[in-house]
């Protein structure tokens, strides 16, 4: 099965560095998105930025040769409007590789976008790369968010809540059922001790309450031993 595209509208082709310059009047061109002590990196973002022309993403890309800074600016301009059109302003490097071919994505593209830390963050977080654009966030908070983002964080926020009252509720459980046993132990003891004659209660001298049983046993033996009339 082929996908034939039939006909083309220029008005969508336009990325979302070229609208956000328009809307400035300037020319079209990346947002370095560091602070200014990282003097280094933003003297590399300018020459970057500055000496190589933007290039489309939606541009024809026959005659750009691999490995020049034409390439890789039409690259990093390629990843920056992915970026754009997702909900998070994120992606999986490994996704993005699946379009290599498609995109002419360079073999190594992890370490291209590790050399524009101005205008990505790579994250290796349970050591799978993930790619962000900084200009989506203010700090960890996503800018706009897309009506789809703020129905997944609330329902993120009830499932949050809900494991909160399962766990709750779960050791409140635990807890009875330890009590329970506790209490079934003093039990086993209480009738363990009355087999021998003593309980665990004291009587009004302080000391242990005799068993009533056990008092009349002595009784029969005290008799037996020591009344003549019972020989």
């Amino acid at each position: 099965m082929e996908i034939e595209l039939l006909s083309w509208d220029p008005k969508l082709a336009v990325s979302a560095i070229e609208t956000s310059a328009c809307e400035k009047n300037i020319d079209p061109g990346f947002e370095f998105c560091l602070p200014l002590s990282w003097i280094k990196s933003r003297e590399r973002f300018l020459e970057f930025d500055e000496n190589v022309p933007y290039i489309s993403p939606y541009s024809e890309v026959g005659p750009l040769e691999d490995g020049s800074k034409e390439m890789e600016k039409r690259v990093v301009g390629l990843v920056h409007e992915l970026l754009s059109l997702t909900l998070w302003k994120k992606a999986s490097i490994i996704k993005l590789g699946h379009f290599r071919r498609e995109f002419r994505l360079p073999e190594k593209l992890n370490a291209l976008l590790l050399g524009h830390p101005g205008i990505f963050y790579v994250s290796n977080k349970y050591q799978i790369y993930t790619v962000v654009l900084r200009e989506g966030y203010r700090g960890s908070e996503l800018i706009n968010k897309d009506p789809l983002v703020v129905v997944k964080e609330k329902f993120g926020e009830l499932m949050q809540e809900v494991l909160h009252e399962y766990n709750r509720r779960r050791h409140a459980a635990d807890l009875e059922k330890k009590r329970k046993r506790c209490m079934v132990g003093v039990r086993s003891e209480r009738e363990e001790r009355r087999s021998i004659g003593v309980m665990s209660d004291p009587d009004d001298n302080g000391g242990p309450q005799k068993d009533a049983y056990s008092l009349e046993e002595r009784r029969r033996v005290y008799k037996a031993l020591f009344d003549d009339n019972a020989r």
